[in-house]
């Protein structure tokens, strides 16, 4: 069966929670609720820059990709889960797996290098603030979203030829809610040493290389905020990065945990639970904490919330 190069099975059954069949009801619930949350919270946040002008800057672009993202990756898996729950059990085609898997990474391998991007727009934003709107004009706005997404569907590529090019025999249940890498890894009746070897050291060159832009455009920004005189515009201009920084913090952090650990290390119950936090957690919380966090959406959102009612009262 080792030597085997071929792969004989042509579905796979997803466990999900299947350990936790008292709470099945429970969960299918709590994950309805986040899902509604996380759609109408990214869809809102892009409809909220699009009808407000003053909302058309660089920061808020970006923002909107960030949101469209992260609607669509949730949309990817979360309706999975929520088949699997009340099933009990979901039965998934090879195809569908694999197309589960490379929707699901391009989205959040785009996102990775998304947030750095957002990053160096934060610290041209800060350093100079007179020329950020030439310096981050629309076209190259567009040239880094697109350069992310080029990416982000690269590394897909990668990690999808690499994943499924291995042997599936005859154990086809996954013991996971929906095709993600550390199962079907594991799952595999052929080597996969080489495989594990090239996602590794990608992801890792990818989580490390995007971090590292993170980390330099904020010691720069800490560099340029010591110049400013007063604790008032310290504050102001810092207070944008403060959102950018919560997201960086869930997302990378989850990353971290999931890939650049051993995969001997950890459970597949430990890896539900972190898979659980950065597929269906982080997407309603970004929405949130860029809306809170965030005087200029609070009056874009009072400002567009005044003109429908000016237009309903017509």
């Amino acid at each position: 069966m080792g030597n085997n190069n071929l792969t004989t099975v042509t579905y796979f059954i997803l466990m999900g929670f299947t350990g936790y069949p008292t709470l099945q009801i429970l969960l299918l619930l709590v994950f309805l609720n986040f899902y509604l949350v996380t759609i109408l919270g990214n869809v809102g946040m892009i409809i909220l820059i699009q009808l407000d002008a003053q909302l058309h800057t660089p920061m808020y672009f970006f923002l909107s990709q960030l949101s469209l993202l992260d609607a669509c990756y949730t949309s990817v898996i979360t309706p999975q889960i929520l088949a699997t729950l009340a099933t009990g059990k979901m039965v998934i085609t090879y195809g569908q797996c694999a197309a589960q898997f490379f929707f699901f990474t391009i989205c959040a391998g785009t996102e990775c290098f998304l947030l750095a991007v957002m990053a160096y727009d934060r610290y041209v934003a800060v350093s100079n603030p007179l020329l950020y709107t030439v310096a981050v004009n629309p076209r190259i706005c567009w040239r880094l979203v697109l350069g992310a997404y080029v990416c982000g569907m690269s590394g897909a590529i990668l990690r999808t030829t690499c994943t499924f090019t291995l042997s599936f025999c005859d154990n086809n249940q996954i013991d996971f809610f929906f095709c993600d890498l550390p199962p079907l890894l594991k799952l595999a009746c052929s080597d996969t040493i080489n495989s594990e070897v090239i996602i590794v050291f990608f992801s890792n060159f990818v989580i490390l290389a995007n971090a590292l832009v993170i980390v330099i455009s904020y010691l720069l920004i800490i560099k340029a905020l010591l110049r400013v005189k007063t604790s008032g515009g310290r504050a102001k201009s810092f207070s944008t990065c403060a959102s950018h920084l919560t997201a960086v913090a869930l997302f990378f952090g989850t990353l971290i945990f999931m890939y650049m650990h051993s995969g001997s290390d950890t459970s597949l119950e430990e890896d539900k639970v972190v898979s659980v936090f950065y597929t269906v957690v982080i997407p309603m919380l970004n929405p949130l904490i860029y809306s809170l966090r965030n005087k200029e959406v609070k009056a874009a959102f009072k400002r567009v919330a005044g003109r429908l009612q000016v237009f309903q009262s017509m």
